[in-house]
């Protein structure tokens, strides 16, 4: 009787024990969604903001087109949303320029490249500047109408 009476009392000490544990495991589990909640959130804001950025000085002629759409299109490539999102079809100047031109040297890639090469390569961006202003600038001011409601709704 004695025995069984030491068993209980032990069996409720280790579930006690037990149950501490696992609330603690579950505060900790809380803390870590949250904190990455806060990090994904600050991280929309960061692409939000930047596309927003870019966007603007796209529209008032302070960003070739050209460089503006690649950094777009990649920046929106990088949303969480994106598969799902259609950018591409959303915005099609954007992409389109992007797909033009996105084979082509940037930075110190250029370099490698001889002069003459990189001058063809740069008329050749330029041309598609000249030929899709009007689309591109179609498709910047959807994406500022977009990405303000998107910073808006992360708002709340």
């Amino acid at each position: 009787m004695v025995l069984m009476w030491i068993l209980i009392i032990v069996a409720v000490i280790v579930i006690a024990a037990l149950s501490v544990y696992a609330g603690m495991l579950l505060t900790r589990l809380r803390s870590q969604n949250n904190a990455m909640r806060a990090a994904e959130g600050k991280r929309l804001h960061y692409l939000h903001e930047s596309i927003e950025t870019i966007a603007k000085a796209m529209q008032q002629d302070q960003c070739p087109l050209s460089e503006g759409c690649i950094r777009i299109a990649v920046l929106l490539d990088n949303l969480p949303e994106a598969e799902r999102a259609g950018f591409p079809e959303r915005f099609p100047a954007i992409h389109a320029m992007y797909e033009r031109i996105k084979h082509m040297p940037t930075h110190d890639a250029r370099k490698d490249y001889p002069k003459k090469e990189i001058r063809k390569l740069d008329l050749e961006r330029e041309g598609y500047e000249v030929e899709m202003a009007d689309s591109i600038q179609t498709d910047i001011t959807a994406v500022l109408v977009w990405v303000r409601a998107e910073r808006a709704a992360q708002a709340r």
